[in-house]
């Protein structure tokens, strides 16, 4: 195994939910640390959602390991977040023969 190369800075978001006032919620986002990543890009396509296409193209994403409830650990439903590009993390799976990292399964849509 090649060690990743942690090029990038990114930030590791978990939705939060807040009361909306009318007996529902709303869901904000709230920064948890940034963590240092690898980004290889999978092969994108493009959906139809809600009325307008979606560009979906899926990373793997590779982050230093954290212990498991650490808050810097990611996990699925949580997002990476590189200036206004959105990465929501689908798996994680650990990565090396001492699980020294982490691979995030992730997918990045933008409106095309």
């Amino acid at each position: 195994m090649t060690t990743p190369q942690l090029n990038r800075s990114l930030v590791l978001e978990g939705a939060v939910k807040m009361a909306d006032g009318a007996g529902g919620y709303t869901r904000i986002w709230e920064p948890l640390g940034v963590v240092w990543a690898e980004l290889k890009a999978g092969t994108g396509r493009e959906v139809g959602v809600a009325a307008t296409a979606v560009s979906r193209v899926p990373y793997r994403i590779t982050v230093r390991a954290a212990p498991y409830g650490a808050p810097s650990r990611p996990a699925a439903g949580q997002r990476f977040r590189d200036g206004t590009r959105i990465f929501n993390i689908n798996a994680v799976a650990e990565k090396g023969v001492h699980a020294q990292f982490l691979t995030c399964h992730v997918d990045e849509e933008v409106a095309a």
